[in-house]
């Protein structure tokens, strides 16, 4: 039996799967159904539905045929190579584009399958370099096999690491079920509520029958009062914005994984019907946040985020939670996970002997707070005086009875959740009420120290310092700290940088 020799990797430029072709035209064929059926249905009713189909169809198998036949050409006209030294990337028919990345600057190769290339066996791979540059900074190949997709990861993440501790190689953390009844406590359900409000009112608008929406929910509401109807309302679309959150939480999250792999790489692997596999390397970890939202840490729970150079290119990945390693899960778990992941016997993220900040900080944010919640509240007052409603007037005193006392409750919890520590090799700042973050920043990784004091903390004598840093958001704060003790603290953690602009 013969045998096909297989060239060596980077020997030969490399093709595309061919099957992109079936997959665009699926998806055209899709994106037409989705246009045309509505539109169908509209014009039926005034011209017959075969001569809707007449009007809607050959435009649908128009678009169809020029989706796919572009793609085509795509396919026949896209390469890639993978050289000892550089990625390569050709394609473009009129406007040829030609792009490499050194391997040496590569560091994010993150695997993304829809529920239709899981089915075909494919993976669209995304090669990053870590550098806010959009997509010069990128190599995308979509589609290729899955097998070429791990391939290209292991040899392009293929590095020696240096790194030991505690945590050998290995699973990390891994799916728990119970996980999932933290969704609904989070910011997504009530957005998820209104938005599905705001879809009903916008399809019966679409179909022409808005006005028999609204009149059906007022027959349903005839003898009950305004109060109660929001309230049933309100209700209805929280329930809805739940199910949603839910349902999003388990395709995010489904089959979740973070494990170490051999070479020093953390990849995170999660995703019901639209797998993602997500990687990053240990020498570009700089820290972890642990990040409680307000909703979630009531009920005792927090996510874990990484700080590290290359996660985010573009604006397209900012929103796809490429940085999280642990999605909501109880506080413990959290603090153990992170701990894992820096390779710590105890995690920085909880310590509990953080350095309080000074009443003059609990000022501020009370009267933050407070301020916040009157806005509201003298507009009301002021449309109230002005149009001589008294609804309007009673709403503004409703408001205030509702928001003052709950602003005051979130000044006070912003207040306490303020602190800042060293832990051993890590700085650590807490800061936050609707959204309490604890960063750990490796004290090596600050790269300068900005400090910030406006004419009101000059007065207070609060001092908001900013270590800079290339990885994750660039700078983490330590908000409103006395000056002398926040100025010590910044000399302290990083020896050396501050020391030659203080006066002592």
């Amino acid at each position: 039996m013969s045998t096909v020799a297989v060239p060596a990797p980077g020997e030969e430029w490399r093709k595309l799967d061919k099957r992109t072709v079936l997959v665009t035209a699926a998806v055209m064929t899709s994106v037409a159904a989705g246009a045309g059926v509505p539109t169908v249905i509209g014009l039926s009713g005034g011209m017959g539905v075969w001569r809707a189909l007449a009007w809607v169809l050959p435009p649908a198998l128009l678009l169809i045929v020029c989706g796919t036949g572009a793609d085509y050409v795509r396919w026949r006209r896209t390469r890639y190579r993978i050289g000892p030294d550089r990625a390569e990337l050709h394609t473009g028919l009129l406007l040829v584009k030609r792009r490499s990345l050194g391997r040496e600057r590569i560091r994010t190769v993150d695997l993304t399958a829809n529920l239709l290339l899981r089915i075909l066996g494919l993976v669209k791979v995304r090669i990053g370099t870590g550098e806010h540059t959009g997509g010069e900074s990128t190599l995308e190949l979509d589609p290729v096999t899955r097998a070429e997709g791990e391939r290209l990861r292991t040899e392009l993440l293929d590095r020696t690491s240096a790194a030991s501790g505690s945590h050998p190689d290995g699973m990390l953390a891994v799916l728990d079920p119970r996980w999932i009844g933290y969704a609904p406590v989070s910011f997504v359900a009530p957005l998820l509520g209104g938005a599905a409000a705001g879809g009903v009112m916008q399809v019966s608008d679409w179909f022409g029958v808005q006005n028999e929406v609204i009149d059906w929910i007022g027959d349903r509401f005839r003898d009950t009062s305004i109060l109660m109807m929001i309230v049933i309302l309100v209700a209805a679309a929280l329930l809805a914005g739940i199910v949603g959150s839910l349902g999003l939480w388990v395709e995010m999250w489904w089959n979740y994984r973070l494990e170490r792999e051999p070479g020093g790489t953390l990849r995170v692997r999660r995703g019901l019907f639209t797998s993602r596999s997500v990687s990053i390397e240990e020498r570009r970890l700089r820290g972890v946040e642990l990040v409680e939202p307000l909703g979630v840490r009531l009920v005792g729970a927090a996510r874990v985020d990484a700080v590290a150079t290359g996660i985010a290119q573009d604006d397209e990945d900012k929103h796809t939670d490429l940085k999280t390693l642990l999605p909501a899960a109880p506080k413990a778990t959290a603090d153990e996970v992170a701990a894992r992941v820096l390779r710590e016997t105890v995690s920085p993220t909880s310590a509990t002997d953080l350095v309080p900040h000074p009443v003059a900080a609990r000022g501020r944010r009370l009267r933050w707070a407070v301020g916040s919640a009157l806005v509201p509240v003298l507009i009301l007052l002021l449309l109230g005086l002005l149009l001589t409603s008294d609804v309007l007037l009673s709403v503004a005193a409703g408001c205030a009875v509702v928001l003052v006392p709950c602003a005051v409750a979130l000044g006070l919890d912003a207040y306490r959740s303020l602190g800042h520590g060293l832990s051993g090799g890590y700085l650590v700042a807490r800061s936050g009420t609707v959204r309490r973050s604890t960063v750990a920043l490796q004290r090596g990784g600050v790269v300068g120290w900005t400090v910030k004091q406006s004419y009101f903390q000059r007065r207070a004598g609060l001092v908001t310092l900013l270590a800079t840093t290339a990885a994750g958001e660039g700078a983490y704060a330590v908000h409103d700290a006395a000056v002398g003790e926040g100025l010590a603290f910044a000399a302290e953690a990083v020896p050396g940088l501050l020391e030659p602009f203080l006066e002592r």
